[in-house]
């Protein structure tokens, strides 16, 4: 049976390469997500999830993240928890508690302090300096202070079928104090099946949530539609609908994978990356855009990747 794990986004790819060399040894689908997000949480440069994730509009840093199993339907997750490392291992940790799986704030804070997981500061020196800018800029350009939501999500398929969702992300840059999206949303940011397959999505939360789309996109998977025909299905017609009922629609991308190791991805802006591995396919980098409803995505070039290190890792200056 043939393993394989697909993932939002260009920061991915580091950790879905090292989970499939553990996946290639008989490893679990759980233990590759957890290990893989982890990697991405750990990377100071990624902005948006984890240690080193830009603050709320308070300066505080609160992130949410999920995990699901697709065997059991066990959900675990947190959001808007502070100063604690890797909030996936703890979303995982939960995901074993027959009630209270979904912990928030205070009690995500406690539970995590009871079970013995890391304390740490997660604001960084350089998010600082982010937040600076784009509170200036805010102020002085008119700019929006919520551009950017680069959810980290990943499903899991391993060799013996068992399949795994998991996402992290520290939410909506400037955000307010204890707003959530649709990360740590069962059905929204994530969904999984391992008789089916799994989806996980990323953009602006609070229109993902509006349709359900993760769940959405597994429906569709179940009633027959290859991954890719389901994610397209799922993003332009919620797409369609919101721009129909609010008069416009806010960025939905979503990677999608199903229990043959077949994948799909979808988007309605350009620009959006994913990462994704397969038995059959080396750890690799794609990048996206939309053509009348319909995603195409080609490999991205050394001078794409060369960019976007160099773009992350830039000393942040003020104009």
């Amino acid at each position: 049976m043939k393993f394989a794990m697909i993932a939002t986004w260009r920061m991915a790819v580091e950790g879905i390469t090292k989970a499939s060399e553990g996946l290639k040894n008989g490893i679990n689908a759980g233990d590759a997500i957890e290990e893989a997000i982890k990697m991405v949480e750990d990377y100071p440069f990624y902005k948006s999830v984890g240690y080193g994730g830009l603050p709320n509009e308070n300066g505080e840093v609160e992130l949410d993240a999920a995990y699901m199993d697709g065997n059991t339907f066990s959900i675990g997750a947190v959001a808007g928890i502070r100063d604690f490392k890797n909030p996936i291992s703890i979303a995982r940790k939960l995901s074993h508690e027959k009630f209270n799986c979904f912990l928030v704030g205070t009690g995500a804070d406690e539970y995590a302090h009871k079970n013995g997981f890391e304390r740490m500061n997660m604001l960084t020196d350089r998010a600082k300096l982010h937040y600076e800018k784009r509170r200036r800029e805010t102020i002085e350009k008119g700019l929006s202070p919520y551009d950017g939501h680069d959810t980290v999500g990943m499903i899991a398929l391993d060799s013996d079928k068992n399949m795994v969702a998991g996402t992290s992300t520290s939410g909506l840059f400037m955000k307010r104090r204890g707003r959530v999206g649709d990360s740590p949303l069962s059905g929204s940011g994530f969904y999984v099946d391992s008789e089916v397959g799994g989806a996980t999505a990323t953009g602006l939360g609070e229109d993902l949530m509006k349709g359900c789309i993760s769940y959405e996109i597994v429906r569709l998977m179940k009633e027959g539609y290859h991954p890719q025909d389901a994610a397209d299905k799922a993003v332009a017609d919620l797409h369609e609908e919101l721009t129909r009922r609010r008069g416009k629609s806010g960025d939905l991308s979503v990677v999608c994978l199903n229990n043959k190791g077949e994948f799909g991805v979808a988007t309605n802006i350009d620009g959006f990356s994913f990462s994704v591995v397969t038995e059959d396919l080396e750890p690799t980098v794609y990048v996206c855009k939309n053509v009348e409803g319909k995603t195409l995505y080609e490999k991205a070039s050394q001078e794409w990747l060369d960019a976007y290190l160099k773009r992350i890792k830039s000393p942040i200056t003020f104009d």
